[in-house]
């Protein structure tokens, strides 16, 4: 329970969201959306991400905490 409440604190301070409204009804390019499509792309290559398997949050939470990890340590080594 702490660290959720930790989690929510860090992403209040941390985390930066900005709302673009569309202004035409034509296909345009938003920015920086393919990094969160990227993310979400690379998650769906570990099989316990792919799907909701998990019963408690906590352990999606480590999963995806699991899985960057090894996304980013692979980086390094590379």
């Amino acid at each position: 329970m702490v660290i959720r409440k930790a989690l929510a604190v860090w992403l209040m301070i941390q985390a930066h969201v900005e709302v673009i409204r569309r202004t035409t009804k034509e296909f345009a390019v938003l920015p920086k959306r393919w990094v969160v499509e990227r993310t979400f792309a690379w998650f769906n290559q570990y099989h316990r991400l792919s799907k909701d398997y998990e019963r408690l949050l906590e352990m999606s939470e480590a999963a995806i905490y699991a899985v960057m990890t090894r996304i980013m340590l692979r980086r390094l080594v590379a």
